[in-house]
């Protein structure tokens, strides 16, 4: 779990968390604390460096567990989510990744076991994912540091995630079992449907998806999303945004100049 500012373990009690969990606390202090849990301990390093992915990789860097499960701040498990997360693990042996559904949330996928590949990877957010951390460590996976909360370049950072596993050759399922309920509380990065956020999600499907399939994908959403933005930008005008940040292609030039 990634959060802010937290001067004791009161963000887990909330989200009904039982068993073992790292919490990484953005704030203004270095720091280390360890929490009794119903049923296993709560291990939460307080940090003075930013940003959401960073936070990421350092709760998948200091985990000891076998299998992770990534948690929002405003989220809410359910009593068995050890047992319903391990069970599926056991059902699918060669599973490196496993999405799982959420309480009163749309239904992505079906109510069938299935094995996700792209495009499909585009409708898993990150309170779905779970893995096997030695998966990930073992084909040197990670969050991307470049996207997400806190760097500037808007989100996407669960596609690259899930678009890197499949490029190391990890396999990706989906469960339709409920482990959990998210809030609906407003993004910490999410400032709207206006030209920034479309200049941005320009930006980071080229940087994810390369120049071909990020222009189709920019016409197939602005063409199918009109009801969620039309309020506040015509698709022309959101059209002509993705297209700048596609052609700017910011973060892509950004990860040459980081040298990575």
């Amino acid at each position: 779990m990634s959060c802010m500012h937290q001067t004791d373990a009161s963000l887990v009690t909330a989200s009904k968390i039982t068993g073992d969990c790292v919490v990484i606390n953005q704030c203004d202090r270095e720091d280390y604390a360890e929490y009794p849990t119903e049923n296993g301990t709560a291990r939460m390093v307080s940090t003075t460096a930013r940003g959401l992915t960073k936070s990421r990789n350092m709760a998948i860097r200091t985990a000891k567990a076998d299998i992770c499960m990534l948690a929002d701040d405003d989220e809410k498990f359910v009593p068995d989510y050890e047992a319903r997360i391990l069970k599926a693990y056991e059902a699918l042996p060669d599973a490196d990744v496993i999405a799982f559904k959420m309480i009163h949330r749309p239904r992505s996928f079906g109510d069938k076991v299935m094995r996700v590949r792209f495009p499909n990877t585009m409708k898993i957010s990150s309170v779905q994912i779970s893995f096997k951390r030695e998966s990930l460590l073992n084909n040197g996976v990670c969050f991307d540091e470049l996207l997400g909360a806190g760097s500037g370049n808007g989100a996407e950072e669960e596609l690259k995630f899930l678009t890197d596993c499949e490029r190391a050759g990890l396999k990706i399922y989906y469960v339709p079992v409920e482990i959990a309920a998210v809030g609906a509380e407003s993004s910490t990065w999410f400032g709207g449907f206006d030209e920034k956020f479309f200049e941005n999600r320009g930006a980071t499907t080229r940087y994810i998806l390369g120049f071909p399939l990020a222009s189709l994908y920019a016409v197939y959403y602005v063409l199918t999303k009109k009801a969620l933005y039309q309020k506040n930008i015509s698709p022309a005008g959101a059209l002509k945004a993705t297209f700048r940040g596609i052609m700017k292609n910011r973060i892509t030039k950004l990860k040459k100049q980081k040298g990575e």
